[in-house]
């Protein structure tokens, strides 16, 4: 795969198979992009693959992302509906054709008129009519309406019912009862609007009961056509009745929540359904996470405090303290709300996709090659007193070689990761041959002094190899820069003391802990880096030395075979044509009469 962010790169190996949604998100967690799939792992990795050929706007994209959010969902079909209202949701600047705000079609059977109507809108919206879908694809709910007439003879046209119209062909064609012409008995109409109630609600089973028994009740009457006509009717149905079921029928506002654990470790996971439509989710993990019985308690008491709260919460079991937990959710919200545990129905089929999330949250925190490194950082939170995890570290080291030549090795590490694509060796410019405290002032004030003028990110801790002295001498140079509230800390290597900028004795912690190990980790890797870039410049300064020896090469040609050949060997080696293309056919024939002049 293309490049990616170590982060993301474990993701992208852990993809479920599954249908569901996708939202690839920038440096700041912003949404970039919202997609569906029918098997999430090959759509999402395909963004990635060394050989794919991107769109400049897609390439574009792929450049921007750092991380991937996952929703899953039981078909593709569910999948694209959610993807529309994730859509309209964030409206992703790089989900150019579908921000167009187009809806999927809903049917409504007016029951706030004395004689309904079914009628395709575009916007459910609440009130006393009843309003079924989403239908995908729009075709399902045209072809739908159309049955309506054909089966129920229940008006679908926009005509005043005031009596004063002259029937239309509908009526002529025995699929409407003529409810604009005042040819309608209302309590047939009504009867006969129960049954598309049942109809757009799935109810197939009831429906096909009463249709069966009028049937019989038309064949003993010896009413073969009528008989025929509900036989047909009956076939239909049934036909129909294998037909997608919708990810909301009404327009419930409900929270769907539910959970995955192991153990003593727990992800719990919301979904928010409002209008017939998920908003939006929430996610929550716990390590330890409290008792099973007592969990849903402890989540509903807290969430709620700042949130609204909705007339329905389903869940998987009910709070072990329900009564206190309902009346804690009626004060909050100032109406009932009623706690469900649902057991079967469209309610639980949703409640196993909320379950399913829950897992993959499971396992992404959990059991992924990183949850280590969030262990760490949450125990680093805890260890050194700072308010927030510390996401992002930054780690220097000072080295020299022999006193000469000093240079600062600055690693950044993020969610216990390297980073390697920010590393950075500074050059010490004014600080003396071995004086690392003036080395270490120098290079703080440089690196965060630009981060303040370009308005870029500050880490959230810096670790210093060293002592109190290291320490000191980098504290002094952030208090310069007005930065005396950014974390700091210091790691000697003898006893792995931990020094922090406010307490005088050390801190001791064992060296079991992974909050150390991820410290010594940053150190250690600081040291490697200025160690790996101190014996890469020694090598390519010895080859300069070596090359200027040669006749006619001089430090610019040196420095421009050195990039092109990278040994003494390989220009002895090169013919006069690659010398040529390296510095130039004059220079190269001199060179080459040189080297061979050396090799007589």
């Amino acid at each position: 795969m293309k490049e990616v962010p170590a982060a993301l790169a474990d993701k992208l190996e852990r993809l479920p198979d599954g249908p569901g949604c996708y939202r690839f998100l920038d440096a700041q967690g912003k949404v970039l992009y919202v997609g569906k799939a029918k098997s999430l792992r090959p759509r999402v990795r395909s963004y990635f693959q060394p050989s794919a050929q991107h769109p400049p706007r897609t390439e574009a994209l792929v450049a921007e992302i750092r991380d991937v959010d996952l929703i899953l969902t039981s078909s593709e079909v569910e999948a694209l509906i959610l993807e529309s209202n994730l859509i309209k949701e964030h409206r992703p600047r790089y989900n150019v054709l579908l921000r167009d705000d187009k809806s999927f079609p809903y049917l409504r059977l007016t029951i706030s008129e004395r004689f309904p109507r079914v009628q395709l809108v575009r916007r459910p919206r609440t009130g006393k009519d009843l309003t079924y879908g989403p239908f995908l694809p729009a075709s399902y709910a045209r072809r739908t309406l159309r049955l309506v007439p054909r089966f129920f003879q229940v008006a679908n046209c926009h005509l005043p019912f005031d009596g004063r119209q002259r029937p239309c062909l509908y009526y002529h064609l025995d699929q409407c009862l003529a409810p604009c012409a005042g040819k309608a008995d209302p309590a047939e109409y009504a009867a006969r609007v129960e049954q598309v109630k049942l109809f757009l609600e799935g109810r197939n089973e009831e429906l096909v009961a009463i249709l069966r028994s009028q049937m019989e009740a038309a064949s003993a009457e010896l009413a073969f056509e009528r008989a025929a006509r509900l036989r047909d009717m009956i076939s239909s149905i049934e036909t129909l009745a294998s037909r997608r079921q919708m990810t909301s029928v009404g327009l419930e506002d409900i929270d769907f929540w539910s959970e995955y654990r192991l153990h003593d470790q727990a992800a719990v996971e919301l979904f928010r359904m409002r209008g017939g439509r998920v908003i939006g989710r929430r996610e929550f993990t716990f390590d330890p996470a409290p008792p099973p019985e007592e969990l849903y308690d402890f989540v509903l008491a807290r969430f709620y405090v700042d949130q609204d709260v909705p007339a329905e919460i389903v869940l998987p079991r009910l709070p072990a303290n329900r009564p206190l937990i309902e009346d804690f959710l009626r004060h909050q919200a100032g109406h009932r709300v009623r706690l469900a545990a649902v057991r079967s129905g469209e309610r639980r089929r949703f409640l196993d996709l909320v379950s399913a999330n829950a897992k993959l949250l499971f396992e992404a925190r959990f059991r992924a090659p990183h949850a280590l490194g969030v262990q760490a950082i949450e125990g680093l939170r805890d260890l050194l007193g700072l308010d927030a995890a510390p996401f992002r570290i930054e780690g220097f080291d000072i080295s020299h070689f022999q006193g000469e030549a000093p240079r600062a090795s600055m690693v950044v590490f993020e969610g216990g990761r390297p980073k390697k694509a920010d590393y950075r060796i500074y050059a010490i410019r004014d600080a003396r041959g071995g004086d690392d405290y003036q080395a270490l002032r120098e290079v703080v004030r440089r690196r965060y002094g630009r981060l303040q003028r370009e308005g870029r990110r500050l880490p959230d801790l810096v670790l210093i190899d060293g002592g109190r002295g290291q320490l000191a001498a980098a504290r002094e140079a952030l208090v310069e820069l007005g930065l005396d509230a950014l974390a700091a800390a210091g790691l000697a290597k003898r006893e792995e003391e931990i020094f922090l900028p406010d307490q005088a004795a050390p801190l001791l912690v064992d060296r079991s802990e992974p909050a150390l190990r991820l410290l010594q980790q940053v150190r250690d890797e600081a040291h490697r880096f200025a160690l790996h870039h101190h014996r890469k410049a020694r090598r390519r300064s010895r080859l300069k030395s070596e090359l200027s020896e040669l006749p006619g090469v001089g430090p610019v040609t040196a420095r421009r075979l050195l990039e092109q050949f990278g040994s003494i060997r390989a220009v002895r080696e090169a013919s006069i044509e690659a010398l040529s293309a390296a510095i130039g056919p004059a220079r190269a024939r001199r060179l080459r009469e040189g080297l061979d002049r050396e090799q007589k």
